[in-house]
């Protein structure tokens, strides 16, 4: 460790859409910062997750900063639904075109970050010995940044390759003519399965929880469409913005899924079904995520488009989603997901009649049979929103660790701060909307909230700004009684931490829609961050 400790204003955790667009307004604010990233470049979980088939469900032309009309301008995208090479490419075109990487640090982890009371500033340790001196500590680590590895006996005995959809190599991998096994069936499996199955000489598919698919309808973009939205682009983010739930924009539902007859409801659905959208079956009445009923309708609608697709009526059964309602795990869009099944080079094998006794060397063995495979993929996704963020031992203002005082469930106050560890933010932090929006108008939302309250601390001459507790368990309360009004917590999913054993069963993100949120986060600012206690060094101003 060296005795060296540079002097910053900020220290930014990751390098990704967040970290970037951070780094960027605090330059513009004349402030010294230093990102430290553990990747070797830009990027964030695009950088990490290269598996055949990764691309964003959010259209490309959504997903992308707004901040600086002349880059969404110039910037040209190839398809409805970019790739991942597409959008590592952005995200390099970004850094070199706002010089941002001479203040990143890469191939660098964040250790330890400690309050220091004394000089009311961040002490940040990093693996590679560097120290640094914050006035503020700002994570962007990303929600879906921290791998997750299945609880299997036996997963290191496996005599062949191993490889993770969020630790993927770069040099990409190589199926033909092998037997491989996928055990997953999130975004990752149903987005590489097929591009896998196309190469190898069989695909056995270990599947624990079905998932929810809609095809993508993906397509080259259509160049009129292109002009018509880079004309329109200002009016189109602002309204994307401000003025709705996911941050993107779709036909408000106005009616109830309990009001139309059959012939309607199926005709409704197919017009969303073909739009392939994200959003547009889980948007189709406004009921579908808070009545059981209105739910069970849509999803036997989506239950019969798999049984239509998938040939094998027994592996169509086995593939429809039955313990929980339509839409509270994660829906995927797909390309060919389903259809793949129809191969006889690939097998399902569903774990909740046969489960996962341990990985030996030669493959998986399940209760009824042992499954040879030359490689296997873990498509096990991620510890969501809290994983990456509890890493490094973050310290308090009483010397408590951040993982301990989350250790029943995250608590913040507006998913951007946490009482007692003043001047640190949170960039998409739980119990803010993040994973259930458009993350890019998430993330802007967030950085242009904190910058801003960094430039009125400037100027007022204060130093920190900390959470205030009765307004963090206010928010939190608000966050759970939000959810418990929808059907979200009914869903074993990775937005409750279901998929990590131990973690509390919390519904992480903040469902009320980045309309209203961001509202409520300008309201606060405007009643001079009300909620929170701002200082200077020789005197408290009272929020």
């Amino acid at each position: 460790m060296t005795d060296t400790v540079r002097e910053l204003d900020a220290v930014v955790v990751g390098a990704g859409f967040s970290g970037m667009y951070m780094l960027h307004r605090l330059r513009g604010l004349g402030m010294t910062a230093q990102v430290v990233e553990a990747a070797s470049d830009v990027g964030g979980t695009w950088w990490w997750n290269r598996y055949p088939g990764a691309r964003c469900d959010i259209e490309s032309m959504d997903y992308s900063y707004s901040f600086d009309p002349d880059l969404e301008q110039e910037w040209e995208w190839s398809e409805r639904y970019a790739t991942q090479p597409e959008i590592l490419a952005y995200a390099n075109h970004v850094a070199d075109r706002f010089d941002l990487r001479r203040d990143i640090a890469f191939e660098t982890r964040v250790t330890r970050a400690e309050w220091q009371p004394g000089s009311e500033r961040w002490l940040v340790d990093t693996d590679r010995g560097g120290r640094f001196s914050a006035r503020f500590l700002i994570m962007g680590v990303g929600c879906l940044s921290a791998a997750k590895r299945p609880e299997i006996d036996g997963i290191d005995t496996f005599a062949g390759p191993e490889y993770h959809t969020g630790e993927w190599p770069h040099e990409g991998v190589d199926f033909t003519g092998r037997r491989v096994g996928v055990i997953g069936t999130g975004s990752s499996g149903i987005q590489s399965i097929p591009l896998i199955a196309e190469h190898a000489a069989h695909v056995t598919v270990f599947q624990r929880t079905p998932n929810y698919a809609q095809p993508a309808r993906n397509a080259p973009l259509d160049p009129a469409f292109v002009a018509d939205r880079k004309a329109n682009y200002r009016d189109y983010r602002e309204h994307a913005k401000r003025e709705t739930h996911g941050g993107v924009v779709v036909p408000a539902p106005t009616q109830s899924a309990l009001s139309v007859d059959d012939d309607e409801l199926q005709a409704h659905l197919q017009d969303r079904w073909e739009w392939g959208q994200l959003f547009a079956v889980l948007g189709s009445y406004d009921d579908v995520m808070i009545d059981e009923e209105a739910n069970a309708r849509v999803a036997g609608f989506v239950h019969d488009r798999i049984r239509e697709i998938v040939d094998d009526p027994e592996v169509a059964e086995k593939l429809v989603p039955k313990t929980y309602p339509f839409g509270t795990k994660r829906v995927c869009l797909d390309t060919g997901y389903y259809a793949t099944f129809n191969r006889p080079d690939v097998t399902l094998v569903d774990l909740r009649e046969t489960p996962i006794e341990e990985i030996v060397p030669e493959g998986v063995r399940t209760t009824d049979a042992t499954y040879e495979l030359d490689d296997l993929v873990f498509a096990t996704g991620f510890d969501a929103m809290t994983g990456a963020l509890l890493k490094p031992d973050i310290v308090g203002r009483d010397g408590t660790l951040l993982r301990d005082k989350w250790a029943a469930g995250p608590r913040t106050y507006l998913g951007l701060a946490t009482a007692g560890f003043p001047d640190l933010f949170t960039i998409t932090g739980p119990q803010s909307p993040s994973v259930m929006t458009n993350m890019m108008v998430s993330i802007e939302q967030h950085v242009d909230w904190i910058a801003d309250c960094l430039a009125h601390m400037e100027a007022e001459g204060l130093t920190t700004i900390e959470a205030e507790a009765p307004a963090e368990d206010a928010w939190v309360d608000h966050v759970n009684q939000v959810a418990a009004f929808t059907l979200y917590p009914r869903g074993n999913s990775w937005y409750m931490g279901a998929n990590v054993p131990g973690k509390p069963r919390v519904f992480m993100p903040y469902i009320g829609g980045v309309g209203p949120y961001r509202a409520v986060c300008d309201e606060v600012a405007a009643e001079g961050y009300r909620g929170f206690t701002l200082r200077s060094s020789a005197a408290t101003a009272p929020a």
